[in-house]
């Protein structure tokens, strides 16, 4: 090795890797946040209506019945057991991370103070892929009430506006269309990022208000379902096909 290189150049490499694992501690996280631009504006109610409105999302409203009538039949319980067990790991993790570290950043504060830097950078662009495939499965699902809704009471959209582009659109297993753009699925996060932009307060009231009603939804249907159950039903409890 020429003697011209200083040491530190050699050792630098292994220096820049170990950045990737460099990990914050509790109280530099607490220290960071202290200094904060960024203000608390919601309240013990808004984060449990927060949570609520992230476990029960549209997708219990859109794909359930799919699922139980094309795929998993009765079985389909089951799977509703699992979830709701490892959603309640889940819930119980976030609470004890929270109560540690109580700042802003989520899962990437999180993962910054436990695994390091890499961890946490990888998080966050899991974070951004998880939001932007859950906003778009949302509306997508939104889209579908709102056609149907508008067909019931005679207002029909062009099917090319309801589907997402190049999308085969069938009507009695013949394709009569391709589709061009899902509007009202736009329309709908369109609607949602205006909503966020005029304020965490303005959007998180929304939030509170749609919480209620698919609380009262869902009570409603198991009060008025559990008259309508027929045990015969359950068998076979997972289909041959």
């Amino acid at each position: 090795m020429p003697n011209n290189i200083p040491p530190t150049a050699v050792r630098q490499p292994v220096r820049g890797f170990a950045r990737l694992f460099l990990r914050k501690s509790v109280e530099q996280m607490h220290a960071d946040h202290t200094s904060s631009e960024l203000k608390r504006s919601l309240n013990s109610l808004n984060l449990i209506s927060l949570g609520i409105g992230c476990i029960i999302g549209t997708g219990i409203f859109v794909l359930t019945g799919r699922a139980a009538a094309d795929f998993a039949g009765p079985a389909i319980m089951i799977s509703f057991i699992i979830t709701g067990v490892l959603c309640t790991f889940v819930a119980l993790c976030y609470s004890e991370l929270a109560s540690m570290l109580p700042v802003s950043g989520s899962a990437y504060s999180y993962s910054y103070a436990s695994m390091g830097e890499v961890v946490a950078w990888v998080m966050g662009l899991l974070l951004v892929l998880e939001y932007g495939l859950a906003a778009s499965t949302v509306a997508v699902g939104w889209s579908s009430y709102v056609v149907s809704l508008l067909h019931d009471i005679g207002l029909h959209l062009p099917a090319e506006l309801t589907a997402a582009p190049g999308v085969e659109i069938k009507e009695d297993g013949v394709v009569v269309a391709h589709g061009v753009v899902n509007l009202p699925a736009m329309i709908a996060i369109f609607g949602v990022t205006c909503l966020l932009v005029m304020g965490v307060q303005e959007s998180a009231n929304v939030n509170n208000l749609i919480v209620v009603i698919k609380l009262a939804v869902v009570i409603a249907f198991i009060a008025v379902g559990v008259f309508f159950v027929d045990t015969a039903n359950w068998f076979p409890l997972i289909p041959d096909e």
